[in-house]
């Protein structure tokens, strides 16, 4: 065999296996029930929930703990997922900016007893234009 061939075997080599690598890191969508059950079973393999904030009359989000002078690593709330089950999320780090405002967040981690821990935060924050300013600004 030329050297050519083994260098293009090799390289072949390597971007399968870093493919293979990157693939088994990805997580996949479920609801919180179905996190619950992967967690009974003993799958600790990391999920993402799509939810939204649970909030009162009031408009004010229910559950959200975050004192950042007691422990700024340890922020919890409560998120309703598509199936409209509510269910307490611990984040170990500090509360995610404009985490109020956000419409639907989408959260990784794994359900830890009966609380979701999550990895990471992912926030849809409402868009800055309004659809009154967009159709105005159409018809001229």
């Amino acid at each position: 065999m030329k050297k050519s061939h083994i260098i293009g075997i090799v390289v072949i080599a390597v971007a399968i296996m870093i493919i293979m690598s990157t693939a088994g890191d990805a997580s996949t969508y479920v609801s919180f029930g179905e996190a619950i059950e992967r967690a009974e079973d003993g799958d600790m393999t990391k999920v993402h929930v799509v939810g939204r904030l649970k909030k009162d009359q009031q408009d004010h989000i229910v559950g959200m703990q975050y004192d950042p002078i007691k422990d700024p690593n340890y922020f919890t709330f409560m998120l309703v997922d598509t199936n409209r089950v509510e269910q307490q999320v611990v984040y170990y780090n500090p509360k995610p900016q404009d985490f109020e405002r956000s419409e639907q967040v989408v959260i990784t981690g794994n359900m830890q007893q009966n609380v979701f821990v999550a990895d990471k935060i992912l926030l849809k924050c409402p868009s800055k234009y309004v659809e009154k300013d967009v159709a105005k600004t159409a018809s001229l």
